[in-house]
């Protein structure tokens, strides 16, 4: 009896250190926080010595591989690995062992938390992996969605691997196909959380495959349209591209200002009379932008006074004007070319005034009434690991309402009146291809030259590529900044050197202001566009 509970109690003993291999993510996710560690050190120590019980878990594979041969593993259809030799003989304990476990398995990325981003404190220099812990700096920081929302976890031997000669190859296979992809890998923090990193790996994306050459091994996975971190660098030489971009849209816009109210003294239309205060709206949007820009510069920095909440309600709202008037220049665009004839609203302009400038103050005013406005801050690191704060006078950071307002004022209403407008250009290049296509017609006695048919088509496309900024159709931008460092540098160049666009509309509608007089005694289609401006 004495030595069947000495033999129980050993096997009890020896139970307790045993860990199942379907249980290791939920015992390491559980128990890790508890020992302050994370979860993914506890995954390595205790996934390559777990037992697989009496069924064989899908989607993983543990086998003991030679470490002087190249070794291979392919958890499911869609994920495989290749080792080399190199990377098995770095992970053996000593020189002596000739085997190595090898485990390749895939996890939900829903175990993986990503850090918030002021929690990510990352430095510069690159030292070798002698541990877990790669050190990276902040521009192989990279967020995005997992593709598939699996990762591949791959480790080998009980050594860490690192600074590999020859790469790992890993190929992440998906049927569906996606743009912008890349390969990352898991990099832990010491909070429990992570990043997902670029060090060390290149992407191929050849469509239905992506293939990662890694030189270490870890948790990899594919991100799918990643979030560009963008550094102090470039963030300093987009914050000089929008002063001097701002700072020229606002003498342009002046100056349009000038000539459109000469033409209306010459000739009252009512188009005029829109571009007025679409110019109107871009010139306070400028003009506000470059006083919260430079206010915080003058006052204390913690010092959030009456003028700076002022300013960031004077750029909400211009900004709310402004998308108001583009929206509004679609409206009218959609009389001249739909409405053709005996259009008549009485106080017209008026009207439309009510809307454009009547519905940016209320909003305003009531969320003026909420106490959002205050001064902004946005946190940056640089190369050096030097935290520096970019402000400006806009919605206070800290006020959890202004999510609300963010998402409703500057994404919601963008996004439904670039959506209108585009329709809008839509239609002008039907009815312009309608309008060239009957003058062809009636130009069929006579010899058609290529020439002139050159030259039409190259006002046409002067003409519709004008309209585009009129209608604020180079907003529609935005969705590049989350592509490309280009497509922030494209967007910003665009949209701020707005007011410079519209000027050169307003020189172009001064050189045609006669001919199109003339025109419309001649043609009867040119005829319908000048009635209705009027």
């Amino acid at each position: 009896m004495m030595w069947i509970f000495l033999v129980t109690l050993s096997w009890l003993s020896t139970a307790q250190a045993v860990h199942f291999c379907k249980n290791v993510i939920s015992e390491c996710y559980r128990e890790a926080p508890l020992q302050n560690v994370p979860w993914t050190r506890c995954y390595e120590d205790r996934i390559s010595t777990c037992l697989q019980g009496r069924h064989l878990m899908p989607n993983f594979i543990q086998k003991l591989v030679n470490s002087s041969q190249e070794a291979e593993a392919c958890p499911t259809d869609m994920h495989s690995v290749h080792i080399p030799s190199s990377a098995l003989q770095r992970s053996r304990s000593d020189e002596s062992q000739m085997e190595v476990v090898l485990v390749a398995t895939v996890i939900n990325s829903t175990y993986f938390t990503v850090s918030r981003p002021e929690a990510i404190k990352l430095r510069p220099n690159r030292p070798k992996a002698t541990s877990r812990m790669v050190i990276h700096d902040q521009r192989d920081h990279m967020q995005g969605t997992v593709m598939g929302g699996l990762v591949l976890a791959v480790t080998a031997g009980s050594q860490p691997v690192g600074n590999l000669p020859q790469p790992i190859k890993l190929t992440f296979t998906q049927t569906r196909q996606m743009e912008y992809r890349t390969c990352v890998f898991w990099q832990e923090l010491d909070n429990g959380t992570g990043i997902w990193s670029t060090y060390g790996c290149n992407t191929n994306d050849t469509g239905a495959v992506v293939i990662c050459s890694c030189n270490h091994l870890s948790f990899f996975a594919v991100l799918v349209n990643p979030n560009l971190s963008v550094d102090e660098t470039h963030s300093m030489g987009l914050s000089y591209i929008n002063y001097i971009g701002s700072a020229l849209s606002v003498v342009f816009t002046v100056m349009s200002l000038i000539i459109y109210i000469c033409l209306q003294q010459q000739r009252p239309e009512k188009v005029i009379g829109v571009h007025i205060q679409l110019s109107g709206a871009v010139l306070c949007l400028h003009l506000s932008f470059l006083l919260c820009s430079f206010w915080v510069w003058l006052i204390n920095e913690d010092d959030e006074g009456w003028v700076c909440r002022f300013l960031g309600l004077f750029l909400h709202w211009s900004l709310m004007a402004t998308f108001c008037w583009t929206a509004l220049e679609g409206f009218h665009l959609y009389l001249l070319l739909v409405q053709v004839f005996n259009i008549y609203v009485r106080r017209y302009l008026l009207k439309l005034s009510l809307v454009g400038w009547g519905l940016p103050t209320l909003i305003a005013v009531v969320c003026g009434s909420l106490d959002v406005y205050g001064k902004y801050s946005l946190k940056l690191s640089d190369a050096k690991d030097q935290n520096s704060t970019v402000q400006i006078c806009w919605m206070r950071s800290e006020f959890t309402p202004n999510l609300v307002v963010h998402y409703i004022t500057t994404v919601a209403v963008p996004c439904m009146v670039i959506l209108y407008n585009a329709c809008m250009l839509g239609l002008v290049v039907f009815k312009l291809w309608g309008v060239r296509g009957s003058s062809r017609d009636a130009d069929s006695s006579r010899s058609w030259k290529k020439v002139n048919t050159g030259k039409r088509l190259w006002k046409d496309f002067v003409t519709v590529l004008g309209l585009s900024f009129v209608l604020g159709l180079p907003w529609s931008l935005a969705s590049a900044t989350y592509i490309s460092l280009p497509g922030i540098y494209l967007f910003t160049i665009l949209n701020s050197l707005q007011g410079v666009f519209l000027f050169l509309w307003s020189l172009a509608l001064t050189c045609k202001s006669r001919s199109d007089k003339d025109s419309s005694t001649t043609h009867p289609s040119s005829q319908k566009m000048t009635t209705l401006n009027n």
